[in-house]
């Protein structure tokens, strides 16, 4: 079975100049849900597809699974779960959540909701006095950059340290070895070492001395599955602390920027906070923080859309675009918070289904919350604003808003 290739489609998506609004080539590329491109990689695009894929055995997360390999995934340090298949990604990833859930501590997101609204408070505070107000440096970047620290028991101080090492490595996650210059995976392959390094030295001081911090409890809480080794602690640490903020900066800001370009929407959130629940729902699915799973790989030959994939090629998921399929949401290019039936690809599906969606979900409830609560009148300096380099993670660099002074 053959399919139409659309690689101009894909390029255009994944250039810089589309960052602000790639939806019309997600409509563009879903006219042919299984893409394959010159390359021998297949790019799939509609709802069905996607959600059929997510749940197929035969979809491997392990690089190892490719016919062609990657030099860009992880390097040569031991994989987190995200990039491992059963059985091995259920035992460490129920290890991992014994200490970020249930059944272990089933109350630990729940039970944040005061010092995230406290964070969130002090945070608005701080916009006191300022004419302008980067919602991304003054909010949505510092706020889950403080919470994942807690969590993980890594000093909120070293922010500075780490922000660079994961600026480098997100930005390494779409490398194209014939688009990009070869210092870009370099960069984010050296910041690998690093990051594992800072988070080595962190976790040697774990040893022997139980804490509440996430690094405290996996080092010495043995459970059903034993204990992790150093090297799968580390790589769950690295996982957490990139994924447990990264993301969410983008699901806060791309929330204020929506609620700003939707005043109406705005106002009735400010009277009706219980509208947040399903908003944030419907945020995940219209412009979600997670626009594509660059990668997975056909451990056997996989037939999806009478287009047989052959085994060993690389599948690129393009979450966002099933997100806006019309055969699936109707009116999909519309931003409604009272959509029902709204099983979004925001967190994506299946046995990877994103493990921090619960905080993620409860920090942005929280800050979009009281950023309506508390601001006066806030309006956008510039819309589009500026959008960071990644089309993986895609968000605002910068969310610039100005509050009414009268």
């Amino acid at each position: 079975m053959t399919t139409t290739e659309k690689p101009d489609t894909l390029l255009r998506i994944l250039d810089y100049s589309s960052r602000a609004d790639p939806y019309p080539l997600y409509a563009e590329l879903r006219e042919t849900p299984v893409a394959r491109q010159e390359d021998g990689s297949y790019v799939v695009s509609t709802y069905r597809e996607i959600m059929e894929l997510l749940h197929n055995p035969h979809l491997s997360s392990d690089v190892r699974n490719l016919s062609q390999p990657m030099e860009a995934v992880e390097g040569r340090t031991t994989p987190s779960f995200i990039n491992l298949d059963p059985p091995e990604h259920d035992r460490l990833r129920r290890m991992a959540m014994r200490h970020f859930g249930p059944p272990h501590t089933p109350g630990l997101v729940t039970g944040m909701e005061d010092d995230l609204t406290a964070v969130v408070s002090g945070l608005i505070d701080g916009f006191a006095g300022k004419e302008q107000i980067d919602i991304v440096d003054d909010f949505a970047y510092p706020f889950p950059v403080t919470v994942i620290c807690h969590l993980l028991g890594v000093p909120r101080e070293d922010e500075p340290r780490f922000h660079l090492w994961v600026e480098a490595i997100v930005n390494s996650i779409d490398y194209n070895p014939k688009t990009d210059p070869k210092e870009k995976l370099e960069h984010g392959l050296q910041a690998r070492k690093d990051l594992q390094q800072y988070l080595g030295g962190l976790l040697g001081q774990r040893h022997g001395k139980p804490g509440e911090d996430l690094l405290s409890r996996l080092a010495n809480d043995d459970g059903p599955d034993g204990r992790m080794t150093d090297e799968e602690i580390l790589a769950t640490a690295n996982l957490l602390l990139i994924a447990g903020h990264e993301t969410t900066v983008n699901l806060i800001t791309n929330g204020m920027l929506t609620l700003l370009r939707n005043p109406q929407l705005l106002q009735r959130l400010r009277a009706e906070p219980d509208l947040i629940v399903p908003l944030v729902e419907e945020l995940l699915r219209y412009e979600p923080p997670v626009h594509m799973i660059p990668w997975r790989a056909a451990y056997s030959d996989i037939t999806v859309a009478d287009t047989v994939i052959p085994k060993g090629s690389k599948i690129m998921l393009m979450l966002a675009s099933g997100s806006r399929d019309p055969d699936r949401f109707q009116d999909p290019d519309r931003f409604d918070p009272d959509r029902p039936d709204n099983e979004h690809l925001g967190f994506g599906s299946g046995v990877h289904l994103c493990f921090g969606g619960p905080l993620a979900r409860l920090e942005t409830q929280i800050a979009l919350t009281e950023l309506v609560r508390r601001l006066e009148g806030p309006t956008l300096v510039a819309d589009p604003p500026p959008y960071r380099p990644s089309p993986v993670l895609r968000g605002p660099i910068h969310l610039l808003i100005e509050q009414n002074k009268d």
